[in-house]
């Protein structure tokens, strides 16, 4: 259980927490939103202790044990599968077969385990240090988007996993969809303040906007009764027989507390330029063949037809070829054999997701747009530095201060200022919030021209793609459908999980281990759902008493109707209706205890039917 108790944090001029509180309960899986700069790090940081609130407190309880994924990569062993190994718990350090589940649910091969960490690419590496976090098991979880480097299988593995998660999770990720499928709660930091609330991210901005209105509505009808008080106190002042109405009125005004009007916070919102394209097909790319070695084609006899109506999602596992495909496609890569065709008047925009690094940390963002098109005016590239929400100063700003979300925001800006008829994405939404992400996917909706994407954000690609290019089993081909098609009629062979069991069982587990963890399983459960179930009969034993009292009420109003006692049936009658209240009350609060206890069980539920598979 974790306890952030009003806090206050700032910088320079900025602040971002204000008084604000948030409290991670047992088995409670909390997602974190915000919008990008507004201190969902920081609080991070200061959970982790790497960085300290100004004022307030974080408490949690003595032995309480976090464990966060790590933003730098060091390794100290000669294998992955000893590398992993590193983080299990004192008492498990040689239980080999926990670090093997993990690091396959990761997408390492049965091979992967005995190769150097350090041969491995950033992506696979960022996943190393996410296993050594999950088979440390600690109470609290923090996870800083644990997505980026996932494939949409390793992304569907871990949601299972942390679904069973026993203990409590932090989850900050630009992934709607995944964020959706895990938490439990959603903690949105919002005007400096935390807020809680049970169920998903759509039912908390639901509930932030319907606040905001209300709070709008009686901001503004207080203000209009102030001005009556106010206009009845100059009009009445001098009149003595109303000296005491006015009195009274002015001190009313002084205890009152104007409301301030809400800052108003810009969204992210944008379009992209289209250019018309009149033809019916932009590229052709015929029987494509390419790899780095000879004899190991990531891309083997591959065609495509691209048409202006097209919204092409790329998926499957990393390190397959789907970023390799796009560079051909986009010509930054010559094919062993086949030819790319680009038909005349097709104007293409091409965002690939190691381009951030490429930016100039000396130029500002407003330097970074007009180097990228010289023949643009200024006001141009003002104007999109305001519709990528650097307004004002920040588009003054030095792109070494900038943050990974706001570098984003900045290669965005430069295919803004364009005219395009194809778009050419490569994971573009890595490092954006999921304010930005929403505003994303609408203008990819609105844009009139062609989209190629690659992401493992599959909201994107319910949302978006008409057509697929599949990297599945060795081969890519191309799906002509939505993707809730390909996935009804095809599907992911979920290799992964069926890895993920293969592991589990080639470990040789005894029966005495699978006794031993299932005796830890249950007393995980009994710490997570034993003070819920001890207040569910508080609860019972309270709606018994009153039931008991209700009915001796009821006997004594019988008594009293049938002796004609007035003053008793009217005693009578409201303790009856108070009892009845408070017995509808009890049992909603019940209700809401036994819905809590089923969501907390759950994941142990789970766990125990994996284990009599085993």
């Amino acid at each position: 259980m974790l306890s952030i108790e009003s806090i206050v944090k700032g910088f320079g001029d900025q602040t971002l927490f204000e008084d604000a509180g948030l409290q991670i309960n047992p088995g409670e899986r909390v997602g974190l939103v915000g919008r990008n700069g507004h201190g969902k790090t920081t609080l991070l940081n200061m959970i982790a202790g790497i960085d300290h609130p100004d004022d307030g407190k974080i408490i949690y309880p003595a032995g309480y044990r976090l464990g966060i994924l790590p933003q730098k990569i060091l390794f100290s062993k000669n294998t992955v599968r000893d590398e992993a190994m590193t983080g299990l718990p004192p008492h498990e350090r040689d239980h080999y077969w926990k670090a093997e589940k993990i690091l396959a649910g990761l997408g390492f091969s049965v091979d992967d385990l005995d190769r150097d960490p350090h041969q491995f690419s950033g992506g696979f590496q960022v996943r190393l240090n996410l296993s050594k976090v999950l088979v440390s098991e600690p109470d609290l979880l923090i996870l800083d988007e644990p997505t980026n480097y996932l494939d949409i299988t390793s992304i569907r593995w871990i949601t299972q996993f942390l679904t069973a998660w026993p203990r409590e999770v932090l989850l900050v990720t630009h992934d709607r969809g995944f964020m959706d499928h895990v938490v439990t709660h959603i903690a949105g930091i919002h005007r400096r303040k935390i807020r809680k609330i049970a169920g998903t991210t759509a039912k908390y901005y639901d509930q932030v906007a319907q606040d905001e209105e209300v709070y709008e509505k009686t901001r503004l009808n207080e203000e209009k009764r102030r001005k009556e008080v106010e206009t009845f106190i100059t009009r009445f002042r001098a009149k003595a027989r109303l000296a005491s109405m006015v009195q009274s009125r002015i001190k009313t005004l002084e205890k009152q507390q104007a409301k301030e009007k809400l800052d108003e916070l810009k969204n992210l919102t944008f379009s992209f330029n289209y250019l018309p394209f009149a033809g019916k097909q932009l590229l052709r790319a015929e029987k494509l063949t390419f790899g780095y070695t000879p004899d190991q084609p990531l891309i083997n006899d591959f065609s495509l037809t691209v048409q202006p109506e097209d919204r092409i999602g790329i998926i499957g596992q990393n390190g397959k070829g789907k970023t390799t495909l796009v560079k051909l496609l986009t010509q930054r890569l010559d094919p062993v054999s086949g030819t790319v065709t680009y038909n005349p008047g097709v104007s293409s925009g091409y965002f690939e997701q190691t381009n951030v690094s490429s930016l100039n940390d000396n130029q500002t963002v407003e330097e970074t747009l007009i180097d990228a098109h010289p023949d643009f005016e200024r006001q141009a590239a003002r104007n999109i530095c305001g519709a990528m929400m650097f307004e004002k100063d920040a588009a003054l700003k030095k792109i070494s201060v900038l943050s990974g979300g706001e570098k984003s925001r900045v290669m965005l800006g430069k295919l803004l200022l364009s005219p395009l008829n194809l778009l050419l994405l490569d994971e573009p939404s890595n490092h954006l919030d999921i304010e930005a992400c929403d505003a994303f996917i609408d203008a990819l909706d609105a844009f009139e021209g062609a989209v190629i994407l690659v992401t493992h954000n599959e909201m994107f690609l319910h949302t978006l793609a008409n057509r697929l290019v599949v990297f599945k089993q060795g081969r890519v081909c191309v799906f002509e459908g939505t993707y809730q098609e390909f996935l009804d009629k095809d599907g992911w062979e979920e290799s992964v999980f069926r890895t993920t069991d293969t592991a589990n069982k080639s470990q040789g587990l005894s029966k005495k281990a699978l006794r031993q963890k299932k005796s830890e399983i249950i007393a995980d459960r009994s710490r997570v759902v034993g003070p819920i179930q001890k207040k569910i009969t508080r609860i019972e034993d309270a709606i018994e008493a009153c039931e008991i009292q209700i009915k001796t009420v009821n006997d004594a109003l019988l008594t009293a109707s049938e002796n004609g006692d007035g003053e008793k049936i009217q005693t009578g009658s409201k303790e009856l209706a108070d009892l009845e209240a408070r017995v509808e009350a009890l049992f909603q609060e019940l209700e809401t205890e036994n819905e809590k206890l089923e969501s907390m069980n759950q994941p142990f539920e789970n766990q125990l039917k994996e284990l009599e598979r085993q």
